[in-house]
């Protein structure tokens, strides 16, 4: 299916005449998404790290479709044992009726927890829908009608979790009115700050900001029932909170008595170098969303609740294809293959070595404004001057445009971060020959760019 003895390997200038052809198919009879803004490349198949277009053009895999692929492509151990599950049942309804394999997909999530108070699990089956579900379960346990969301954020399209994205204005334009009663506030987004402050003089203002100017002016804190975050933003740029943000954020909650909801759709099941982004800090959330690569490619997402909270009377939430049998023995095969492979470990050796990496080549190009990331879940910020760190975003994608042609899956996220996020079975041989190439075309944008200027 897809070879491996030569990758990257482009036997046809991308896109080719078989991506053209479908291409043209595609725009009579779908609807338009997001695709223009990165490239045109035709996905036919895909195993291990290695993605092959309809032309027989093979690329090394930087984005691992979305951060959903964590475990590589049509990993052997998985086909397997959806194959031998399809053959005994693929549908019932797990809300209605009883089948093993919710709880037995909850009872090994469970044992990757890292909190031991007890926990309850909803199973859907995208990153949105649970984040819908969380939002309802705190709205149902608190009787409350507010949230706090951070500017910055991405947790999705559907009518509730829009309420909290704001990451990119076309994301919620026209769709006004949203769910009422969601305030955003600044992300600690370092690099960027909005109040202007350098971490760690700051004294995490973004923290106290919420208290004095928000819940103490304008938003009752006994009216709010939850705080939404990401551990680490995803869409919003790849932004990693200083250490110690997190515990005053949790201290902040409890004093109010308003719920932590943390979204680990995308930095979750080992995206990081840990099972999940929040461990890094050592805060226990209340609840916590999941999604993407829960299942190896199959469609699945949870919330995971403390069980005190988790307390909705049977109807407040259902869903018909939300932990379905297939995807739930994806799911629980996904963190054998992660364990057994020590992928966390790998995670964490292979982004330790991409960090160190683009630190170097920073030192060389003008064009990378900062560096940042944990595990396999790095961020690249391009900017056309690092005093003003004016976003580089025609320079972003030109960079992600060139690695796609000589071979290699980049995309970006942000204004102008590349988005590097292969996946946690990727080998040192791959990461240096794609680091070469999109090192290549950072270099070659950033002179293009100087001349101009």
């Amino acid at each position: 299916m897809v070879g491996v003895k030569k990758v990257p390997n482009i036997v046809v200038p991308p896109p080719g005449p078989k991506a053209l052809k479908a291409i043209e198919k595609d725009q009579k009879y779908l609807s338009p998404y997001n695709r223009p803004y990165y490239y045109p490349v035709v996905v036919e198949s895909a195993e291990g790290c290695i993605v092959r277009d309809v032309d027989g053009n093979e690329y090394i895999d930087f984005n691992s479709g979305l951060v959903v692929m964590n475990i590589g492509h049509a990993h052997p151990k998985l086909l397997k044992a959806v194959y031998e599950q399809m053959k005994k049942l693929i549908h019932y309804s797990y809300t209605d009726f009883y089948y093993p394999y919710t709880a037995d997909l909850a009872e090994k999530l469970d044992e990757i927890m890292p909190w031991d108070f007890p926990k309850k699990y909803f199973f859907a089956n995208s990153g949105a829908e649970a984040v819908e579900a969380a939002v309802k379960c705190a709205k149902w346990h608190t009787k409350k009608p507010r949230f706090i969301g951070f500017i910055g954020a991405f947790h999705g399209r559907t009518m509730g979790a829009v309420s909290f994205t704001a990451s990119k204005p076309v994301q919620r334009k026209y769709f006004f009115p949203m769910m009422p009663g969601v305030t955003h506030v600044p992300y600690p987004y370092c690099y960027r700050c909005p109040f202007k402050l350098e971490y760690p003089d700051c004294g995490y203002w973004c923290v106290d900001y919420i208290e004095e100017w928000v819940l103490k002016k304008f938003v009752p804190p006994e009216e709010v029932a939850g705080m939404l975050i990401e551990p680490i933003q995803g869409e919003g740029a790849y932004v990693v909170p200083p250490d110690g943000y997190f515990q005053r954020l949790r201290k902040l909650c409890d004093k109010y008595g308003i719920l932590l909801i943390t979204d680990e759709v995308q930095s979750g099941m080992g995206r990081t170098g840990k099972w999940f982004a929040i461990e890094h800090w050592g805060v226990a959330p209340d609840i916590m969303a999941l999604g993407k690569g829960i299942a190896g490619g199959f469609p699945l997402s949870a919330i995971v609740a403390r069980a005190e909270i988790m307390d909705w009377e049977p109807g407040a939430h259902c869903t018909t294809f939300g932990g379905n049998p297939v995807s739930c023995v994806a799911a629980m095969t996904t963190i054998e293959i992660i364990k057994e492979e020590k992928l966390l470990e790998n995670a964490t050796k292979q982004g330790e070595f991409i960090l160190k990496y683009f630190n170097d080549l920073k030192e060389e190009v003008e064009l990378i404004g900062d560096v940042r990331g944990k595990g396999l879940m790095i961020g690249v910020e391009l900017v056309r001057d690092r005093k003003t760190k004016e976003p580089a975003d025609k320079e972003a994608k030109e960079v992600i445009t060139r690695s796609w042609k000589k071979g290699v899956l980049v995309i970006t996220c942000g204004d102008s971060t590349l988005r590097i996020a292969p996946p946690l079975i990727i080998t040192r041989e791959l990461v240096e020959k794609a680091l070469e190439i999109i090192g290549e075309s950072i270099k070659e944008v950033d002179a293009e760019m100087r001349k101009k200027h």
